[in-house]
């Protein structure tokens, strides 16, 4: 009964996205190559959920604006996300090598998260995120070329029985981590 009174709590409240995946849905699992702090390393989500809710979300590209605003943000944030036991990872179709160069730059993911490369999209698909082509001759904040797709800026807050307790979608970057910064405190007390 607790838990789906907290599923619709958090249902009430989230910005809900035209994604397959829906409050209560089961969350896809995922390993991925990711990088933490400018180093390599393999993520497991099912791993990652023994610990506690874990919140998952999708940005189009590292060293773009809105990601590099958005990776800010979940930064500077981390400690407190981390006091109510979730940990955080960042989903992109960027390439490792970026990846390892985000997760490490201090203006950015500054080593407080790993970002996982989802460099053919699967687990965008799997999480019914729209995938955008490449745009030829983006470049991105750095004056790099883009070469990748872009998946849509979406949040997923997983709690450790693997369901999708709210989808963050249809928001600016700092609002979209104020929003489920605001989604991981309700769902702390309703515990």
């Amino acid at each position: 009964m607790k838990k789906i009174f907290l599923i619709a709590l958090l249902a009430g409240m989230a910005l809900s996205v035209q994604a397959a995946l829906q409050v209560g849905d089961t969350a896809p699992d995922f390993n991925a190559q990711a990088s933490l702090a400018g180093k390599t390393l393999d993520y497991s989500l099912q791993a990652a959920l023994k610990k506690g809710p874990v919140v998952v979300y999708f940005y189009p590209s590292a060293y773009t604006n809105g990601c590099n605003l958005q990776a800010h943000t979940f930064a500077v944030n981390h400690d407190k996300f981390a006091a109510l036991g979730t940990s955080i990872v960042g989903v992109s179709l960027d390439d490792i090598k970026r990846l390892n160069d985000f997760s490490a730059d201090p203006e950015f993911c500054a080593g407080k998260f790993p970002v996982a490369s989802d460099a053919d999209g699967k687990i965008s698909k799997a999480y019914g995120l729209s995938i955008r082509d490449a745009t030829p001759g983006k470049k991105d904040s750095r004056g790099q070329d883009i070469n990748h797709g872009f998946a849509e800026r979406t949040t997923f807050v997983v709690t450790p029985d693997g369901k999708i307790a709210a989808s963050i979608g249809g928001l600016k970057a700092k609002e979209n981590v104020d929003k489920t910064l605001e989604l991981i405190e309700k769902l702390h007390k309703a515990n």
